[in-house]
C-alpha cells in the first residue's frame, strides 16, 4: 500500500495574488464613504442614503477581504489546523453576504415605511455624489474583475462594488427623475430597486459561499468523470472512495483509492492519476491511496 501526494498547488491562494487590488479598491472606497454619508443625510435622499449604505457594506467587505488573505497565508501555531487558515477567505465571502443582506433589507425596509409620504429631496447633492460615486466604483470594478474570476473572496467583493455601482447609477436616475417629474417618490422606488437588487446578488453568492463550506464537488468537477479517466489510467483496475472539494478558490483538493492490475507498479500509475487530476480537472493536490488487487479489502464506508 502506498500514498501519493500532489504538491503542485501554490502556497498563496487566488485571492492573496490579487490583494494589492483589493487594498487600492478599500482605500479608494473607504476615503468616499463619509462624504456621501453626509450629502445624504443633507438631501434627504434615501436612494443616496443606501448607496452609502452599499459603500459601508464595501468597506466592511473589502477589509475583511483584505484580512482573510493576511490570515490564510499565517503559519498555524496550534497544530490543529492541518490545512492552514485558507478557508478564512470563504469566511471573508459569507460576512459580504450578510452585509449585502444587511444593507438590503434596511433599504427596503425604509422605502416601505415612507410609502405614501411627501418625500422632498435635493436633487442637487445627488447627482454629484452620485456622478463621483459611480466613477470610484468603475474603477474599483477594473481593478477587482481579473481576480473575481479566480477568486471567491475577490468575487464576493466584486459582486458588492457592482451592486454598488447600480446604486449609484440609480441615484443619479432617481436625481433626474425627480428633476423631470417634480415628484419626489422616485427617490423612493428607486431605493427599493437597488435594495431587492443587492439582495438577489447577495443570494447567489451565497449559494456559492454554502457550497464551498458543505465541500460540494467544485464547480465544473463532474466525479464520475474523474473515476472513469482514473480507471482508464495504465495499471489501474478499480477506483474507490473518490472525494473532490474546494478549499478555498483556486485550490482544489482530492482523495481516492486506486486498486492497481496484476504486475502494475506503484509510482508510475501514482505519477499518472496525479497529472491527470492536475492537468485535465485543477487538482493541484491529490491524496491517493494504492491497493493491490489480491490483497483489496478496503471497506467501502457508508458516508
Amino acid at each position: 500500500m502506498g500514498a501519493g501526494h500532489g504538491h503542485g498547488a501554490s502556497t498563496e491562494s487566488a485571492a492573496g495574488r490579487h490583494r494589492w487590488r483589493l487594498a487600492v479598491s478599500f482605500g479608494l472606497v473607504a476615503a468616499f464613504f463619509l462624504v456621501e454619508l453626509v450629502a445624504g443625510l443633507i438631501s434627504g435622499s434615501l436612494a443616496l442614503l443606501s448607496d452609502a449604505g452599499h459603500m459601508a457594506a464595501d468597506v466592511v467587505v473589502l477589509g475583511a477581504a483584505l484580512v482573510a488573505t493576511k490570515v490564510a497565508v499565517r503559519p498555524d501555531s496550534t497544530g490543529r489546523r492541518t490545512y492552514g487558515s485558507y478557508r478564512a477567505e470563504v469566511f471573508a465571502s459569507g460576512v459580504a453576504v450578510l452585509v449585502m443582506l444587511g444593507v438590503a433589507t434596511y433599504v427596503v425596509i425604509e422605502a416601505i415605511s415612507r410609502a405614501g409620504d411627501s418625500v422632498e429631496v435635493q436633487t442637487g447633492p445627488m447627482l454629484v455624489v452620485g456622478a463621483i460615486g459611480l466613477a470610484i466604483n468603475l474603477v474599483s470594478m477594473l481593478l477587482l474583475r481579473a481576480g473575481a474570476e479566480e477568486s471567491l473572496n475577490v468575487k464576493g467583493a466584486y459582486l458588492e462594488v457592482i451592486a454598488d455601482a447600480a446604486g449609484s447609477v440609480g441615484v443619479i436616475v432617481a436625481g433626474l427623475l425627480v428633476i423631470w417629474t417634480g415628484a419626489g417618490w422616485w427617490d423612493t422606488a428607486v431605493a427599493l430597486a437597488i435594495g431587492v437588487f443587492v439582495a438577489v446578488r447577495a443570494v447567489g453568492l451565497g449559494r456559492q459561499v454554502l457550497a464551498v463550506l458543505g465541500q460540494h464537488a467544485p464547480e465544473g468537477l463532474d466525479v464520475d468523470g474523474v473515476a472513469s479517466d482514473l480507471e482508464s489510467l495504465d495499471g489501474v483496475a478499480d477506483v474507490h472512495d473518490l472525494h473532490a472539494w474546494t478549499l478555498t478558490s483556486g485550490m482544489n483538493v482530492a482523495t481516492a483509492h486506486l486498486v492497481l492490475q496484476d504486475g502494475a507498479e506503484t509510482a508510475p500509475v501514482l505519477q499518472s492519476a496525479q497529472q491527470l487530476l492536475r492537468d485535465r480537472y485543477g487538482v493541484a493536490h491529490a491524496t491517493l491511496q494504492v491497493e493491490e488487487r489480491a490483497s483489496a479489502h478496503c471497506a467501502e464506508l457508508s458516508w
